[in-house]
């Protein structure tokens, strides 16, 4: 289990490849959740059309390209305090292009051009089709280029994406994007669009390539994994006997997990994010179903507060959740549970906070992701009501519910003492280069010795004999 975390941001830079003369050189970070990064390797699909190769190195770039997040003002920050470091390599290439990609793309727009004088680009998550477009426009008119404009239909599911990490063992699939949930406090809706979801055929496809490359674990991704909806139409291949047509029918979540889960049972299936309005029985069935389906459900609920949760326009309440907590503790045993709470949201009283305190008591999440509230512009709760939480209050609070999370991730933790669990192994660990680490089926990180000829992609055995609150310790069999 990975450690607490306070903020969404993360920053990847990939992997350098060969280049010759007749490629452009194109550098990629990423900022902000897995949809982002899975984005990026889309991005790059489309650009390597176009002769561009990945870079490690920002200052070999033609093309230097940030794939954004506005989901807190300190994820803007950290985007425009990047774009600072750019400032010189602009200024010795005239000729660098830099864009903008992403939510923060799609929230302020043109705003980016004027700000941040060495943008060239500004191109939402609907509109990178039209990055070759813009990029030669700009080369050969010198026009800046912009393109925000969201889609309803577009989903990339034709194209099979460059997996920007190489480590061939786990590999992002995006199934759906968008989203319909108005959350008052959330910036997404307006930034990815609405809801829609991706060819169940075009995603098993790329399953399958996956599996064809090595990798042994997918995570499929979405806003709203379990709004995930295909009406189908028309004659399809079955997914189990190629030689066999039978009529398209809908295809719901559970369904389409049972058919990756079928045709490729030896990669780990993961998935990310569910809602709690949404998430239905025959999902945890299908999960209990099937061994590689991993048994971890990221379940974000925000608040323990019926009331805050009516201000925050959740569809759900308080007791609804705990009510599908106790369904997935009856159905998938054992299942490793995971949260978003937000602290000091618009109006959060005393008491309602203590409710939130007692919904992580009854749940005992094993990890989660928590923050206090900051506006977001455009959104419901920015033009309607007031952030009137003081600042020191939301800090208290917050460091109560990560006080909470600590001694509920314990809890969870010391269950796996003296038992074996099945590891993924991903890497060496970073404190000790004796030892692996790897996940196991409920998303805990498990750190443990090397032993024989394994190597990471390798699934193994491990005892698990010690644990802090965000590592199992244990020793392989």
């Amino acid at each position: 289990m990975e450690q607490v975390k306070l903020t969404p941001i993360i920053e990847q830079k990939y992997t350098t490849k060969t280049f010759n003369k007749k490629t452009k050189n194109l550098f990629i970070e990423s900022f902000g959740c897995a949809m982002n990064f899975s984005d990026s390797e889309v991005v790059a699909s489309i650009l390597k059309e176009k002769n561009y190769e990945i870079t490690i190195n920002s200052d070999q770039a033609d093309l230097i390209l940030l794939n954004t997040c506005s989901i807190r003002e300190k994820a803007e920050q950290t985007v425009r305090n990047r774009l600072g470091n750019f400032n010189n390599q602009k200024r010795q290439n005239p000729k660098l292009i830099i864009g903008i990609l992403g939510c923060m793309a799609e929230r302020i727009k043109e705003k980016l051009l004027v700000e941040e004088k060495i943008v060239n680009l500004v191109v939402g998550p609907d509109a990178y089709r039209d990055l070759p477009n813009l990029i030669e426009n700009l080369e050969n008119t010198g026009e800046k280029g912009v393109n925000v404009l969201l889609s309803r239909d577009e989903t990339y599911g034709e194209l099979l994406p460059v997996r920007l990490n190489n480590n061939k063992i786990s590999a992002f699939v995006t199934i759906t994007r968008g989203c319909d949930n108005m959350c008052t406090f959330c910036v997404v809706p307006f930034t990815r669009g609405r809801e829609r979801s991706r060819d169940p055929y075009s995603i098993l496809n790329e399953c399958l390539d996956l599996q064809a490359k090595g990798y042994k674990e997918i995570i499929l991704l979405g806003q709203n994994v379990d709004s995930y909806i295909w009406y189908g139409g028309g004659l399809k291949k079955d997914f189990n006997k190629a030689s066999d047509i039978q009529k398209a029918t809908t295809t719901d979540f559970a369904l389409l997990m049972e058919m990756i889960a079928k045709k490729i049972p030896a990669i780990r299936i993961r998935f990310s994010t569910s809602n709690p309005q949404d998430i239905k029985d025959n999902v945890l069935h299908t999960m209990a179903k099937y061994p590689n389906i991993c048994k971890a459900i990221h379940l974000p609920v925000q608040s323990g507060s019926n009331t805050v949760l009516k201000r925050m326009n959740r569809l759900h309440t308080r007791e609804e959740y705990m009510a599908l907590i106790d369904r997935i503790r009856k159905i998938v045993p054992n299942c490793g549970i995971s949260q978003d709470m937000i602290a000091g949201f618009c109006g959060e009283t005393e008491e309602e906070h203590q409710e939130t305190l007692s919904l992580m008591d009854y749940v005992k999440y094993n990890f989660g992701y928590m923050y206090a509230y900051s506006e977001r512009p455009g959104t419901l709760a920015y033009k309607k009501m007031k952030d009137d939480v003081p600042l020191a209050v939301k800090k208290r609070r917050l460091q109560e519910i990560i006080d909470k999370q600590q001694e509920n991730a314990l809890f969870r933790m010391k269950e796996f003492l003296g038992k074996e669990v099945e590891v993924l192994i991903e890497k060496e660990s970073k404190k000790n280069k004796d030892n692996w680490s790897g996940k196991n089926t409920q998303n805990v990180t498990v750190v443990f010795n090397k032993n024989g000829s394994n190597k990471p992609g390798d699934f193994v055995k491990v005892k698990i004999i010690d644990c802090t609150t965000g590592t199992l310790l244990g020793v392989s069999i």
